[in-house]
C-alpha cells in the first residue's frame, strides 16, 4: 500500500519560514520523480516544484528564489523548504509521486498572514 504523508505546515506570518516534509512508502522512492502542488482557497490545485529521480528540479515561477525543493532517498523523503512566505502562499500542499503512475498524500495546511 502506497502512503505518502505531508508533515510540517501550520500558521506563519508574512516573511517567515516553513519546511514540508513528504514520507513515501511503498514504492520504491528512489525511481520516483517528486512534486509539490498547491491549492489555495478557491483555486485549482497547482504544480509548486519538482525534483527528478536524479536531483533536477523545476519551480514555478511565483515561488523561484523563496522555494527549495530535495530528497533523501535514504530516507523517502522529499522536502520543500519556503523562504519569504507571503499570503498568497496560503494553501495545502501535497506531495505527488509519479512514475507513469501516480499517487498523492492527504495534503498539509498552510496558512500565511499578513
Amino acid at each position: 500500500q502506497v502512503q505518502l504523508v505531508e508533515s510540517g505546515g501550520g500558521l506563519v506570518q508574512s516573511g517567515g519560514s516553513l519546511r514540508l516534509s513528504c514520507a513515501a512508502s511503498g514504492i520504491v522512492f528512489r525511481d520516483y520523480m517528486m512534486g509539490w502542488y498547491r491549492q489555495g482557497p478557491g483555486k485549482q490545485r497547482e504544480l509548486v516544484a519538482t525534483i527528478t529521480s536524479g536531483g533536477s528540479t523545476n519551480y514555478a515561477d511565483f515561488v523561484k528564489g523563496r522555494f527549495t525543493v530535495s530528497r533523501d532517498n535514504a530516507k523517502s523523503t522529499v522536502y520543500v523548504q519556503m523562504n519569504s512566505l507571503k499570503p498568497d502562499d496560503t494553501a495545502v500542499y501535497y506531495c505527488r509521486a509519479s512514475r507513469g503512475d501516480g499517487y498523492w498524500g492527504q495534503g498539509t495546511q498552510v496558512t500565511v498572514s499578513s
